[in-house]
């Protein structure tokens, strides 16, 4: 039999691609929520790989999936297990895809659990945790018996396959935005997408390069997993497919999706969007109910006032447009203080993504793209 176990190929967008979304579940076992299930949210909101079939979490059985992710109802049942779902989906799902965070990337026993069972129903995987499937031997061989597929979307490709910075960046004719954060996990990518179909609709031919799995889970075709790929090929990879989209789409702007931040200590991140693809405006998320980088609490590890990172940005040469901000902890009312604000003390538009939407960023888009360069 041919072997079924497929790892991340030099094109993510040719694995599994059909004209038909790919019928799927998530598995968010005991953590579908906004902090752990990120991914889950982010295939809950939209995307054109898979048709979202269920989630799996016995906590919340029998919601409505899109009610948990943000009050509105899509029709996508939460269910108790991958037995239960197949049972009750329309079609039989050939995907489960893992739609939670690990520590450190790393599969729990309990998730190998599910894992087996899923498998054992008679449907495939797809995994975004560092962890690979291909290094669960008796998985493997439970996936060839069953004839179903094991994909690892966050596995490297070979070092061969990478590309360095080459400076063809500055043959690139479609200005960019880089959508960038104040930490990690604050919504730069939902923020990013929203405004990549907010332009479209309003007449701005706008390509996204993903820089994250979920991107790619969610059918962006243009983009590269950042933290699978080895350091030195960072800025090549994210140079050459900004290059691949703007000479294969010949875009009006292309957005880039921030990862991490520019002073995150665990895993700082932004100077390539700046420097290596010359990303001449910036939209900044911000959640100003963190006073610590995610993770590094018990450290005491302060996030930046907003006004030192707007300052930073614009030392790179790059302009601040607007700020986007996530209200996480914060009542409507302290976060529309905030908002007000920030608005009077950085001069800048301050932006609510999920309660107002991203209207108000149009204007700036346009203004950008008549003078893209101008600091």
């Amino acid at each position: 039999m041919m072997s079924r176990l497929l790892r991340k190929a030099t094109d993510p967008a040719s694995l599994h691609s059909s004209v038909m979304p790919a019928p799927a579940l998530i598995l968010a076992p005991g953590q579908f929520n906004a902090r752990r299930a990120k991914t889950a949210f982010g295939l809950i909101r939209g995307t054109s790989r898979y048709e979202i079939l269920g989630v799996i979490d016995p906590d919340q059985v029998g919601l409505d999936a899109g009610v948990v992710v943000d009050g509105t109802p899509r029709g996508i049942p939460v269910f108790g297990s991958v037995a239960e779902a197949c049972q009750q989906v329309r079609i039989h799902p050939k995907w489960a895809i893992i739609g939670i965070t690990q520590h450190g990337g790393r599969l729990s026993d309990p998730i190998k659990e599910i894992l087996t069972a899923t498998v054992q129903a008679g449907v495939g995987l797809v995994n975004g945790l560092h962890e690979p499937l291909s290094d669960l031997p008796e998985l493997c061989q439970l996936a060839e018996q069953k004839d179903v597929e094991l994909l690892d979307i966050r596995k490297s490709r070979p070092w061969h396959e990478l590309r360095f910075w080459s400076g063809a960046i500055r043959t690139v004719r479609a200005p960019r935005i880089a959508v960038l954060g104040m930490d990690c996990a604050l919504g730069k990518r939902t923020t990013a997408h929203w405004l990549w179909e907010l332009c479209n609709a309003s007449g701005i031919r706008t390509e996204m390069i993903y820089t994250g799995q979920t991107g790619w889970l969610q059918g962006m075709e243009y983009g590269f997993i950042l933290d699978a790929t080895m350091n030195d090929f960072v800025t090549g990879e994210l140079e050459a497919e900004i290059v691949r989209c703007d000479q294969e789409q010949s875009p009006d702007l292309i957005l880039l999706e921030g990862q991490s931040a520019l002073r995150n200590p665990a895993g700082p991140c932004g100077a390539e969007f700046l420097c290596s693809a010359e990303a001449k405006g910036v939209v900044l998320q911000h959640a100003p109910g963190r006073s610590y980088f995610r993770g590094t609490e018990a450290l005491g590890w302060p996030i930046p006032a907003l006004e030192s990172e707007l300052a930073l940005i614009r030392h790179y040469g790059t302009t601040p447009l607007a700020v986007t901000l996530n209200a996480e902890g914060l009542s409507p009312d302290e976060v529309k203080s905030v908002q007000q604000d920030f608005e009077r003390t950085l001069e800048l538009p301050v932006l609510l993504p999920l309660e107002e939407g991203l209207e108000r960023l149009l204007p700036l888009v346009r203004a950008f793209l008549a003078n893209p360069n101008t600091p």
